[in-house]
């Protein structure tokens, strides 16, 4: 297993690398200038422009400029703001909770709902409930983010309004966050309805950032399962007389969890990358949201930094899945 360990990080290196350059030289082609949008309504005048451009750097070679930034990431500083002269690394960690939060809550909905529902329509293959979830999971899969997002809100929100349109909790609500997550802070809070009030404000954006994964694993389930049922270990399953459940459940469903698991890996990728537009629509402020702004202020430093930074968790769920491979199937640790 350690060395099967050892494969999987010897990867990560150059990958993260390679992320590094790419995030460090795409950003450089969005058009605008950084330093003429720090002068505002100012005019910037050729001296002032000049010695911005020496302060920030940016008057050095490319390569320079990336082996700076490159030793910088090894040291853990992933540079300044531009905009509001912090941390990058302090904001991300400042704002991450929240995204963290609603990707655990959309994963969580995916999972609960989309597993049973591919056992479901694998077991009852063919039938009108086989045909019924896979037909919503392909509208579900195919529905545009911003558009679901804008449907629930126009529904739930403007004409039966359950649901609040935006933000993480109602303005009447203020209390000293301990965890960074809204409904265990509310809960610490000890205020009435603000646990309610956090909840309802978390339910339209779960639903929109989940739907995508949700359909991805229902199908994925479903296929999974239909090739591990016409196994012959499972027909002996049965023949020796054992019931539903257990042959479904526990037979047939652990040996289909690896296409599945490797699956729900991938949808965190996707999930961070749909937050953006989802923490945009619903004004949620967390990372999502921090780099659309960020894009629009051409802050450089927090748009390649928070950009190396997601890169470098979905690697490390690459690697957690890779890792739980091993423990589902012995057999890939060892050919490893």
């Amino acid at each position: 297993m350690f060395r099967f360990l050892l494969g999987r990080l010897a990867v990560l290196i150059p990958t993260f690398i390679g992320v590094s350059i790419i995030a460090f030289s795409f950003i450089r082609l969005l058009p605008g200038d950084p330093v003429m949008l720090m002068s505002g309504e100012r005019v910037m005048t050729p001296e002032r422009y000049a010695e911005i451009s020496h302060r920030l750097g940016y008057d050095r070679s490319y390569i320079v400029q990336y082996l700076d930034y490159l030793w910088g990431i090894l040291r853990g500083d992933f540079g300044t703001s531009i905009s509001t002269k912090s941390s990058v690394l302090g904001q991300f960690f400042q704002l991450f909770p929240a995204t963290l939060e609603l990707s655990l809550c959309a994963i969580i909905f995916a999972v609960v709902l989309g597993i049973p529902a591919g056992v479901l329509a694998a077991i009852k293959r063919g039938s009108f409930w086989d045909q019924t979830i896979m037909g919503t999971a392909l509208i579900g899969f195919s529905m545009p983010i911003f558009w679901w997002g804008l449907l629930l809100i126009i529904l739930f929100s403007g004409v039966l309004q359950w649901t609040p349109v935006s933000g993480r909790i109602s303005l009447m609500y203020f209390f000293p966050s301990v965890t960074g997550f809204m409904l265990i802070d509310s809960l610490l809070s000890g205020q009435k309805g603000a646990f309610t009030s956090a909840l309802s404000h978390l339910i339209l954006p779960t639903i929109v950032l989940g739907t995508i994964p949700l359909a991805v694993i229902a199908r994925q389930t479903r296929s999974a399962m239909l090739e591990v049922l016409s196994e012959d270990y499972v027909r002996t399953a049965r023949a020796k007389g054992l019931s539903s459940f257990r042959v479904v459940g526990i037979h047939a469903l652990r040996n289909a969890m690896i296409p599945v698991v490797t699956t729900i890996g991938l949808q965190i990728g996707v999930m961070l990358a749909g937050a953006i537009l989802t923490e945009t629509i619903f004004s949620w402020p967390g990372i999502g949201k921090w780099m659309v702004d960020s894009v629009f202020r051409r802050d450089y430093p927090v748009i390649q930094g928070g950009l190396l930074i997601i890169a470098g968790m979905i690697m490390l769920v690459n690697l957690i899945v890779d890792l739980l491979y091993g423990l589902l199937n012995p057999r890939i640790r060892h050919q490893n």
